[in-house]
């Protein structure tokens, strides 16, 4: 091979992040490597990448040993012809040999391998021309035991080629690195600048990072949830268990048997909660998104904290970023996480915009509350219109406090400035009506005259919106100061008669324009003669067309009653004999008074 064959000189290099690992490879036998592909750029290259490079592709590596772990990443290239290499390395490094130094002796060869291995060589490459024309079975033996990527070269390489491509990709890298750092450093100071909240933060984050992000709070709630490359489902199924398996850690670094990457969410030494990064879709690095448990190889991120192949530095640097930013947030916004996370919650599912049922669920029962085996009543309380927003908070705040006293579970959030939307989960067996009326005279307490409305009982969590919708229909039925029953505080569908109805739908033109072709000539001709053949009509009608009774209650003759009915026909061309057109006038009449707010 002419002047490489001479002992070259250590190449280390560079501060970058290394990487190491143990646990052996699930395939024994060796594997060809695939073949060649485009050069990757933009992120963090890899001993699979640098073995599909032409430059050692020429060489038709297979990997013996640790086929799992060509995902690891490379910082270096190190050709080497010494037996004691490991102490000019830093970590990460694609160590070259031709095999010449290597010992005969098998004891010698665990030493060499395990001491690679200790100091987080990312792979041993060994060329099969001079020396060996197969690897030899100790060396074989000591890299599947370190878990450690041996790969073997059947012809000729100039190593020296493989360094001046490789260190020209690394090089290039860092410099992307360090851009889309940069940027991501900008979009996130930009967020902070213009006020953004927790979900601006959150969704911004999934998007750079292309991974499902997740905002948690102390109890092990998952307040908020961007799944990118994923479901809620997915992303939410049994959080607080899988949570609770993840310990808590006062810096970014990889937790749990789920591998996730974890930054506390703080400020002056007090924790508010934590954010999370799931792995399982690529981040911006381009590393592979495969999850493991904690304890598998990884490399050192910006903060010195081990991070798995499935990440790569950049998503820290994006998860330390969030945690900042959602630290900002919690400063200058108000309104708690908690808060937030139930008001979107109700608000997704009044407005039925999760992707499915499953999504609904696991997103409602990470928040606390249950899905199974529950009965769902939906409670609308509208604050009087002409109270400010923050009796509308004060009352959603009392209620969550009482609610929580009391054990019941519940999400409470506003959903329009002076509207708050309550969702009950309660035992199949525990009567509704009962846990609706301590909240309602709670609400009312709270803010005098608020309206409670409620639709009926929901038993799974997809009927939800239909119960919302309904509570929406008793309120719009409503009128301020409506009168109740003496022994409840809230109202409810069985409520809403004609009259409720039709003031329900008193904004409607339809509903307007009947009325005016029914009774529009008779009023004309009130106003312009000064009668009142509306009111006689209105006694006819009160009294089921009984003109006697409708003389008495009018203080009239039956004569009088005889003749301005007689007009009141005439007027309106209508046969009040009718039992359909008499039905018609009084619904009329009913909706002219809901019109006139009588």
């Amino acid at each position: 091979m002419g002047e490489k064959r001479h002992p070259a000189p250590e190449h280390g290099g560079g501060d970058s992040e290394s990487s190491g690992g143990t646990g052996g490879p699930r395939a024994s036998a060796p594997v060809r490597c695939p073949s060649p592909g485009p050069e990757p750029v933009g992120r963090c290259l890899t001993v699979a990448d640098t073995l599909a490079l032409p430059v050692l592709a020429a060489g038709e590596p297979r990997v013996v040993t640790g086929l799992d772990h060509v995902g690891r990443p490379v910082r270096w290239v190190h050709i080497t012809e010494l037996t004691d290499p490991a102490s000019f390395l830093k970590g990460g490094e694609l160590v070259l040999t031709t095999g010449m130094p290597l010992p005969d002796d098998p004891t010698a060869v665990r030493r060499y391998v395990d001491e690679l291995s200790a100091v987080g060589a990312a792979a041993l490459v060994i060329e099969l021309v001079r020396r060996y024309h197969r690897p030899p079975d100790a060396l074989v033996d000591a890299c599947r035991t370190r878990g450690l990527p041996l790969v073997t070269l059947a012809k000729d390489v100039n190593f020296l080629e493989v360094t001046q491509v490789v260190h020209t990709l690394i090089l290039g890298n860092q410099a992307e690195a360090m851009r889309r750092t940069q940027r991501v450093h900008e979009a996130f100071t930009a967020l902070t600048l213009r006020g953004a909240g927790p979900e601006d933060v959150l969704s911004a984050a999934a998007r750079m990072c292309g991974r499902t992000v997740v905002l948690e709070s102390l109890v092990h709630r998952a307040l908020l949830c961007e799944p990118l490359g994923s479901t809620t489902e997915a992303a939410l199924t049994d959080w607080e268990q899988r949570s609770r398996a993840t310990p808590p850690a006062d810096r970014t670094g990889l937790l749990g048997p789920e591998g996730w990457l974890v930054a506390p969410v703080e400020y002056q030494g007090e924790c508010w909660g934590r954010v999370v990064m799931l792995p399982g879709t690529p981040g911006p690095s381009g590393t592979s998104g495969t999850s493991g448990p904690s304890g598998t190889s990884g490399t050192s991120g910006p903060s010195g904290t081990s991070v798995s192949e499935a990440f790569g530095p950049e998503d820290v640097t994006v998860l330390e970023r969030t945690a900042m930013a959602l630290t900002i947030a919690r400063l200058t916004h108000p309104t708690s996480w908690e808060r937030t996370a139930h008001r979107n919650a109700l608000r997704d599912l009044v407005e039925q915009r999760h992707h499915s049922p499953a999504d609904a669920r696991a997103r409602v029962a990470a928040l606390g509350l249950p899905t199974e085996h529950a009965r769902f009543v939906a409670v609308l309380a509208d604050v009087p219109a002409e109270e400010d927003e923050e009796d509308t908070v004060r009352a959603e705040t009392r209620l969550t406090e009482e609610l929580g006293t009391t054990g019941a579970q519940a999400l409470v959030g506003r959903l329009a400035p002076s509207r708050l939307g309550i969702l009950l989960a309660l035992r199949p067996s525990q009567p509704w009506r009962q846990a609706v009326e301590r909240l309602s005279r709670s609400a009312r307490g709270t803010v005098p005259g608020t309206t409670v409305s409620v639709g009926s009982p929901a038993s799974d969590l997809a009927d939800v919106a239909r119960s919302f919708r309904e509570a929406a229909r008793v309120a719009e039925a409503t009128e301020p100061g409506q009168s109740l029953p003496p022994d409840r505080s809230f109202h409810e569908r069985s409520d809403i008669g004609l009259r409720r109805l039709l003031f329900a739908l008193r904004d409607d033109p339809r509903v307007q324009d009947f009325t005016e072709r029914r009774l529009g000539p008779l009023l004309d001709h009130d106003a312009r003669h000064g009668t009142e053949l509306l009111a006689t009509l209105r006694g006819y009608l009160d009294a089921a067309g009984n003109k006697t009774v409708a003389a008495r209650a009018g203080g009239l003759s039956r004569e009088t009653v005889y003749q301005r009915l007689r007009a009141i026909e005439r007027l309106l061309g209508r046969d009040l004999e009718s039992g359909e057109q008499r039905t018609e006038l009084h619904v009329a009449l009913h909706a002219l008074d809901t019109l006139r707010g009588r």
